[in-house]
């Protein structure tokens, strides 16, 4: 997020969170900015930096892509602290605890 942070300083990350497979990310980006920009530019600069860490990523993934095609966007309103809670909660069901019926 570094490299993200020095070309996007007026993007602004709240909550960073990672399951087995999906990234969770809770951040705050001015309406100049098309929202699949973004996605791109957050994928390309995050693939990079972890290939130039691991080397074996390009052998693992088909072609060197690890990242899918498709994403999921929505805009936080008077959500945003359920949002952040379950951002911050990732994986905890995962490790044996329900967690379902505080965002219901």
């Amino acid at each position: 997020m570094y490299r993200t942070g020095r070309y996007h300083p007026d993007w602004y990350f709240h909550e960073i969170n990672t399951g087995d497979d999906h990234v969770h990310i809770l951040m705050k980006i001015p309406p100049k900015y098309a929202i699949s920009s973004v996605v791109q530019k957050l994928k390309q600069y995050s693939s990079h930096e972890l290939k130039k860490r691991y080397k074996f990523i390009d052998q693992i993934y088909e072609k060197g892509n690890m990242w899918s095609t498709g994403y999921f966007v929505s805009t936080v309103g008077l959500n945003e602290e359920t949002i952040r809670r379950y951002i911050e909660r990732q994986n905890i069901a995962d490790r044996g605890k329900e967690i379902t019926g505080e965002f219901s």
